[in-house]
């Protein structure tokens, strides 16, 4: 694009002199519409109108058919993708509200400081399309892709495929698929994908580094195939780089992804403890003894006393939950004030809430031992992950199987069920590929276990 043949290179972290700046930052550059200028009138900025644009979506309302960690609802409703996304979106908005009046007070005589306005609308719709590339099954979904690859019968595909597009593979993530669903131009749309704004785009991106990466955390933020979209927006925005051999990208995070990373921590910590306790896979008493442990104890006393009066236990928790959140926002904002200019400097390590170092870290460490010992390993849950195993595998199977040998009648049966915005003719066997993996990543649990038993031959159309 004619703009970012303009945009320099950002500085290397650590360089002197560098340090990533709040009006760049808070850019309202749209990806695929960075040369088109609409003086639209109203009272909706270009933020919100990313937040609205992502409530109407389709993959947004796919997200209340997808896990969260439970089975989606019987008798008891608990978090699906899509409530778990409205809570962060809350929580997050929170967070950046009382970040940005600890920042304007720190930046009040400064020109810009008005742009300061928009981080709680960005953090809010960053908060929402976090999610958006998850596949269906919840995290066992994510890992089911990538082994289908390193494990499972995508192995024989190795040889066809980059070592870059290989590492797409068998790291297959979340988080970047989330950043391909928002910016990748799919059959039928208009470039720039969702034409989000460049802040909103590059607060999703936990990882901002490519899958050749991931071996350090095995988890990366973009595809290869949406390398040049993510320098484009890292450039524009001056995020820093980090020197990586082979000229592989790596920049430091956007400041705002430390405030959507800590809404998403916040809320599937505390709302999965929420969950198994109506599941009855926690007690209530320990619940109240893990939760209890955040606050001081005056604090503590007063929390006591109001839930003396309250019967229901699951009151009970709701009321503890609620305080809870509360906590943990006033401590993620300290951190976030007191370590601003490591942040815009790339120097800070690890997440706000790892680095928590009191009564509050010690008793979400605690929480994050319980939900692993008691929760991720309870029944249900792993029923939940093998099904999804055995689901995606063996769609995957049949759907690369399709894309791959086309001229089949079988495949021809199969591919006529394919969306039409997924380029099953791609040129090349990693486009192939990718046309599967977004039409199998965009399923609900309920449409890709019917396509399963379908496929098998276990569910047939009324005659």
């Amino acid at each position: 694009m004619p703009m970012s043949d303009q945009v320099k290179a950002a500085p290397l972290a650590g360089s002197p002199n560098a340090i990533m700046q709040w009006p760049q930052l808070l850019s309202d550059l749209r990806l695929g519409l960075e040369d088109y200028n609409d003086p639209r009138r109203g009272s909706r900025s270009d933020f919100q109108r990313d937040y609205d644009r992502l409530v109407f979506s389709s993959p947004f309302r796919r997200l209340q058919n997808k896990t969260q960690v439970f089975p989606l609802p019987g008798s008891i409703f608990v978090h699906n993708r899509l409530t778990h996304s409205m809570e962060v979106a809350c929580v997050g908005r929170s967070l950046a509200m009382d970040v940005v009046a600890g920042l304007k007070a720190r930046y009040s005589d400064k020109e810009w400081v008005g742009k300061l306005d928009a981080i709680p609308e960005i953090v809010a719709a960053a908060c929402l399309a976090h999610d958006l590339g998850n596949p269906p099954f919840g995290h066992s979904g994510e890992k089911a892709i990538s082994t289908y690859f390193s494990e499972g019968e995508g192995r024989r595909l190795r040889n066809l495929l980059s070592e870059e597009q290989w590492a797409d593979l068998i790291h297959f993530e979340g988080n970047a698929n989330s950043f391909r669903v928002l910016t990748h131009r799919f059959k039928g749309r208009r470039p720039g994908g969702f034409a989000m704004t460049y802040p909103t785009l590059a607060s999703i991106v936990k990882y901002p580094f490519e899958s050749t990466l991931a071996v350090k955390a095995n988890k990366f933020g973009f595809f290869s195939s949406e390398r040049e979209q993510f320098t484009r927006i890292a450039d524009s925005l001056g995020l820093l780089r980090v020197a990586e051999p082979e000229g592989r990208e790596h920049r430091v995070r956007h400041p705002l992804v430390y405030l959507v990373e800590a809404a998403d921590d916040i809320c599937y910590e505390v709302m999965d403890i929420e969950d198994a306790h109506k599941l009855k896979i926690l007690s209530t008493a320990e619940v109240i003894d893990h939760l209890l442990n955040f606050f001081n104890a005056d604090r503590r006393s007063h929390i006591e006393r109001v839930m003396a009066d309250v019967v229901d236990p699951n009151e009970k928790i709701v009321y503890l939950r609620s305080c809870v959140v509360g906590v943990l926002v006033d401590r993620c904002v300290e951190l976030f004030l007191e370590n601003e200019e490591k942040i815009l400097r790339g120097q800070f390590s690890g997440s706000l809430l790892s680095n928590m170092h009191s009564r509050e870290g010690d008793a979400y460490h605690r929480c994050n031992e319980m939900s692993w010992n008691k929760i991720y390993c309870a029944s249900d849950v792993v029923d939940i992950e093998l099904a999804g195993n055995q689901i995606v595998t063996f769609l995957l199977s049949k759907l690369i199987g399709a894309v791959m040998s086309p001229e089949l009648n079988y495949s021809r049966l199969l591919l006529s069920k394919f969306p039409k915005q997924y380029d099953v003719d791609a040129p090349d066997v990693y486009g192939k590929i990718q046309s599967v993996l977004d039409h199998v990543s965009a399923m609900t649990d309920v449409y890709a276990l019917d396509l399963y038993r379908k496929l098998n031959g276990m569910s047939l159309p009324a005659v």
